[in-house]
């Protein structure tokens, strides 16, 4: 296909952001990542099937389209990176981006080498591009499935950081190939000249649209969207100030000018926050699908079982191996770390960067080097998209990684103890606080914790109350817990709203609100009178979440449907037994002859694997 004219390249342009916003609707309809719909509408917009896409429909453009592009992508997820959130996986993140990033790179470059029979320099330039993961594929993956917070933000920050490692490394190798350079130390210096060009370059850009948001007049009137074009200006004045002085070093530039205004308290945070996402969300569309159109078949099939091996092992045993020895020790569980491994794809930055390179080595008369660099990368791309994002929820739920999400309001002793249980139950537990002390208690106890005040709706918002389903509010202030049952009544829809009550004389204050109230006053003189008259019961309470287990669920399985509990009885996993039978309000110990109905809740009571599998055997549905 010739290079379009400038009327056609327009036509061309809008046509495939048209494409990209359809698919992105057709992924809030499907619950699937977007990445599938651009990456199919890719490909059949491209040479292979429709033909509306190809190699030469943007002249010389294409390389400037995407690196303008690729800078905005990168700039959006690092400026959504908080530092604060960090703390949550500390040190899973911080091995994920180095001894992870450094087991994949050589991983990947041994089976490339050894499965398509390419040079080590080659090979090693493929491994350093699919390192990256990226913002641009984890993320349509985390809005589909809300994961723990610590699950989500290892994985972010993973693949916002891969992403500027990873095409730095790649660039080098790249240069070394070209220039045939060979001494490691020729190798180091080309690749702290272009990270140190971009971090200089970003904090300079952010320092002065900090300045200029912070201390410019930017007319009242119009200051939200003139701080929206600033910051999006200052983002691509950074990337294309530091490709300037050395190649590549723009998404470092980029990155680092997101970090920096991203952790700042910068004026219209919201607005721009807003603007940004939208605009990426049209890049990527724009971008991913013309990458995937570029792309022809006979790369693929040129690499023959060899790039299959390499795919598999990459996705099957790489990429577990990295996310298992990274997370060693940690509070991620089996399911989390399994999930971790399996949903890994490869996204924009090797796609772009690839097809860059591909492009210098054709004009080098490096015409095998390019096709087995086009095709290994895209392979790892289209399998690990279309299997890994395209059924990450399914994966998610087969693991059973989709925790109930529980706000916490007060983090102090009977807010952190709570929390902490319910973590061990594998539930996704978000305290709010306003103490910097508790905060940090609860950070030292590996808990999640938002800085702010409980009864702020905006703070509630920010915390997820959006999406949680039990709203709790446990501080020493009964005023303070009235407001945040009455906010989260009013503003937010959770199922259940549980409120501690310090003084006697304002359970029904509460309750009229149809809170369900716990009295201080009367659990502590209950608990006294259980261990007086029920001591071994209490003693086996308290090892629940450990040894035992007690849990409520609704029944939807047609197994348990129509049955009595003498014939169920048999069928439950051993050490379970049902102890409790709930149905229009009323809760009975139910006898051999009680007949379970849809929509009865019963309570289970046993060790904690028997009950966490009986679970699953009265609602499948969130199995």
């Amino acid at each position: 296909m010739m290079a379009a004219g400038g009327g056609n390249l327009i036509t061309l342009v809008a046509a495939l952001i048209g494409v990209g916003v359809v698919a992105q609707l057709l992924s809030d309809r499907f619950r699937i990542p977007s990445v599938v719909f651009l990456l199919a509408s890719g490909v059949i917009l491209g040479p292979e099937v429709l033909g509306v896409v190809g190699p030469d429909s943007f002249g010389n453009a294409l390389s400037a389209i995407v690196g303008l592009s690729v800078a905005i992508i990168v700039f959006e997820g690092a400026f959504h990176l908080r530092i604060d959130r960090l703390r949550e996986a500390p040190a899973a993140t911080f091995k994920l981006v180095t001894l992870g990033g450094a087991i994949a790179l050589l991983g990947t470059t041994i089976v490339v080498h050894y499965a398509l029979d390419a040079g080590w320099m080659v090979a090693a330039l493929i491994g350093a591009l699919l390192v990256a993961t990226g913002p641009t594929v984890i993320a349509p993956i985390l809005e589909v499935v809300p994961v723990r917070n610590r699950v989500g933000t290892a994985l972010e920050t993973e693949g916002i950081v891969n992403d500027v490692t990873a095409a730095i490394l790649a660039v080098v190798i790249f240069e070394a190939i070209i220039q045939d350079v060979r001494a490691p130390g020729e190798l180091f210096v080309l690749f702290t000249q272009r990270l140190g060009t971009g971090i200089v370059v970003g904090i300079a850009v952010a320092a002065v649209v900090f300045y200029a948001l912070r201390y410019v007049d930017l007319s009242p009137g119009n200051a939200p969207q003139n701080a929206r074009l600033l910051v999006l200006g200052g983002a691509l004045v950074a990337y294309g100030a530091a490709e300037a002085v050395a190649t590549e070093a723009g998404i470092a530039a980029v990155a680092t000018a997101g970090i920096l205004l991203g952790n700042t308290d910068v004026p219209y945070e919201d607005e721009i926050t807003d603007f940004k996402g939208d605009v990426t969300l049209i890049v990527l569309s724009f971008v991913f699908i013309t990458l995937a159109a570029l792309l022809q078949f006979e790369y693929l099939l040129g690499l023959g079982v060899g790039g299959l091996i390499v795919a598999a092992l990459v996705a099957l045993v790489i990429r577990p191996l990295l996310v298992f020895v990274s997370t060693e020790g940690d509070r991620f569980t089996r399911g989390e770390r399994l999930f971790m491994s399996f949903v890994g794809p490869r996204g924009i930055i090797p796609a772009s960067v690839a097809t860059l390179f591909a492009v210098e080595f054709r004009a080098q008369g490096m015409a095998a080097e390019a096709n087995v660099l086009v095709g290994t990368v895209f392979l790892v791309i289209f399998l690990t998209v279309a299997l890994e994002a395209g059924f990450a929820r399914q994966i998610a739920e087969f693991l059973d990684v989709i925790p109930m999400r529980v706000i916490i309001i007060g983090a102090g002793n009977v807010g952190r103890t709570l929390a902490q249980r319910l973590e061990d139950r594998g539930e996704n537990v978000v305290l709010i606080e306003r103490d910097a002390n508790n905060v940090e208690q609860a950070r030292n106890g590996g808990l999640t914790v938002h800085h702010g005040d409980g009864t702020d709706t905006e703070v509630l918002r920010s915390a997820g109350a959006e999406n949680a389903k039990i709203v709790a509010a446990t501080t020493g202030d009964d005023d303070v817990n009235l407001l945040v049952s009455q906010l989260a009544d009013s503003k937010f829809t959770p199922d259940t709203i549980l409120a501690r009550v310090n003084n006697p004389d304002n359970v029904d204050a509460f309750e009229d609100l149809g809170v369900r109230a716990i009295s201080a006053t009367e659990a502590t003189a209950m608990a006294f009178d259980d261990y007086i008259e029920r001591p071994s019961l209490v003693n086996w309470m308290s090892e629940i979440g450990h040894e035992g287990e007690v849990q409520e669920i609704e029944v939807t399985s047609e197994e348990l449907i129509g049955k009595t509990i003498a014939e169920i009885g048999p069928e439950l996993p051993p050490r379970c037994l049902i102890a409790l039978v709930s149905r229009d309000g009323q809760t009975i110990v139910p006898d051999g002859d009680c007949t379970l109905e849809r929509g009865d809740r019963i309570t289970f009571i046993g060790d904690a694997e028997s009950v966490t599998e009986a679970l699953s055997f009265a609602h499948p549905d969130e199995s």
